[in-house]
């Protein structure tokens, strides 16, 4: 389906739940999140009719997002249900890999295509400090058991933050050297209030050209990332940069929320509630969605901040 702007809107991305064993700091706040009632929550069969809906609607790409998708219980069963649904073409997953060891095979069986894997920091005090309880070895093994898994592209998504990561830079980056994975390096946004950074942990994605002057341009992937390449690695070099040069005009995505409301836009607060429709219901408010979807997300920077109204874990990363 087209939006007002001529785009064609072909990927949704899937939250399926709020919760997460890590607390990430520009993600989630410190005691988690208030746990909903099960009843406000998409069960399996709202989140594959959703799925279906948009589907029939033109999405061929879904990515399952959440919180930490892989602490839901039925997660795998889910990911069967998303593949096979006529019309997807692509299902891609987002985690932070600790839980992978034990579920990847499964996943992979599932029809899980590519993964994503958030890595911050190859750091071990400076992990457990940014997930406020993780341990960097399980994110390693989770890396570790995906490689092995099999999985047709892997991602390690590093979240930029001036005085905290871009020492490490060229570290992240060396893990394209090392092992055939992309290495994606997302600058922070603005999201809710974040005390918890100046203004100077705000940093453009230019500053891994500056640290990494030897990177060489590649084609792109239709994805939104502008990618590089190290000479003679394994992987590429991705640079996403939603603040300092946002891609809206190419943006080609919805998302749902676990708790079933529809968003055109990350940064927008406009939700259209899906949660105990039918299937044309949904589909209906799905192609709203679209129609509603907006030309731009605005301004922002370190003062001009998301009107987003959640922290990522609850809309979906």
């Amino acid at each position: 389906m087209i939006d007002r702007f001529g785009r064609s809107i072909t990927y949704l991305r899937l939250s399926v739940t709020e919760l997460c064993n890590l607390r990430c700091r520009y993600c989630m706040p410190e005691e988690g999140v208030c746990k909903k009632e099960h009843s406000s929550m998409l069960t399996q069969e709202e989140t594959l009719m959703a799925v279906r809906a948009a589907a029939s609607l033109g999405i061929r790409k879904v990515r399952v997002t959440g919180g930490e998708p892989l602490v839901k219980p039925n997660i795998v069963s889910i990911c069967k249900g998303i593949s096979e649904t006529e019309g997807i073409e692509e299902l891609c997953l987002t985690t932070n890999g600790i839980r992978l060891p034990e579920l990847g095979r499964d996943l992979k069986k599932a029809g899980v295509e590519r993964l994503n894997i958030s890595l911050d920091t190859l750091d071990a005090e400076k992990y457990r400090y940014i997930t406020r309880n993780g341990d960097l070895q399980d994110a390693v093994k989770g890396i570790r058991a995906a490689l092995d898994c099999g999985f047709e592209k892997i991602k390690i998504n590093a979240v930029l933050i001036g005085g905290f990561n871009d020492d490490e830079i060229p570290e992240l980056a060396g893990l394209t050297e090392k092992y055939p994975v992309d290495m994606r390096f997302i600058e922070m946004m603005p999201m809710m209030d974040r005390e918890l950074f100046g203004e100077g942990a705000f940093i453009p994605y230019s500053t891994v050209l500056e640290k990494l002057p030897e990177l060489e341009p590649v084609p792109s992937d239709g994805g939104v990332a502008k990618l590089y390449r190290l000479p003679g690695a394994l992987g590429n070099i991705g640079l996403i940069s939603p603040i300092s040069a946002h891609f809206c005009a190419e943006c080609n995505r919805l998302r749902l929320t676990a708790d079933g409301k529809i968003r055109p836009c990350l940064h927008k607060c406009d939700e259209y509630p899906i949660k105990g429709l039918d299937y044309d219901g949904m589909r209906e408010q799905f192609i709203a969605a679209i129609n509603g979807k907006p030309q731009w997300h605005g301004e922002l920077s370190y003062t001009a901040r998301s009107s987003a109204g959640r922290s990522m874990n609850r809309i979906g990363g």
